[in-house]
């Protein structure tokens, strides 16, 4: 029941994280997922350090770790030696070709599903920013034509285009893995 739950887009997709510009996911993550430790990932990474160029993989620096402790609201890595690594999209694709089991390829079809969702996401809002966009600068030019009741709209669409304030992070839910 736990390995259904962890494989849902809505749990892998709250350990996706935007870090250098990039949707990642950290190693730590990525071997809960897979059933193994978080050393047994990086093993298989370092026998296979050439699949892995740094626009698929990288190591954070202590201030990003410190930086997403601070997003993701936890205390501490549980006494981790190393600084974590992050995988990209393509990273985490390659980590499939590296780790040879029945649920490394479930678990892979689930994130990529699941940044294909993001994608599409992005992609939707993106289209509905520009086109809300586009009909404000319309209803600017005919501000004056309109009177009171265009200028209500004008605002409301204003408003609807601002970044939300004040947002309480979501609170994770799903599966720890203490192992790590």
């Amino acid at each position: 029941m736990t390995e259904n739950l962890i494989l849902k887009e809505d749990n892998i997709a709250s350990i996706i994280y935007m870090i250098r510009g990039e949707k990642v996911m950290l190693d730590a993550d990525l071997a809960a997922l897979y059933g193994v430790e978080t050393r047994t990932l990086k093993q298989a990474v370092k026998r296979n350090i050439e699949r892995f160029p740094l626009d698929f993989m990288f190591e954070l620096t202590k201030d990003e770790v410190d930086n997403l402790r601070s997003q993701i609201v936890i205390s501490s890595w549980g006494g981790r030696r190393y600084l974590p690594h992050a995988f990209t999209e393509q990273g985490v694709a390659m980590l499939s070709g590296i780790l040879n089991s029945e649920r490394a390829i479930a678990v892979n079809i689930a994130i990529m599903r699941t940044f294909v969702q993001i994608r599409k996401l992005a992609l939707s809002n993106l289209a509905l920013t520009q086109r809300v966009e586009k009909l404000e600068s319309l209803i600017q030019e005919h501000l004056e034509d309109y009177g009171e009741d265009m200028r209500d709209i004008y605002e409301a669409l204003s408003q609807l285009t601002q970044e939300p304030e004040n947002i309480e992070p979501r609170r994770i839910i799903g599966f720890k893995n203490n192992n790590t």
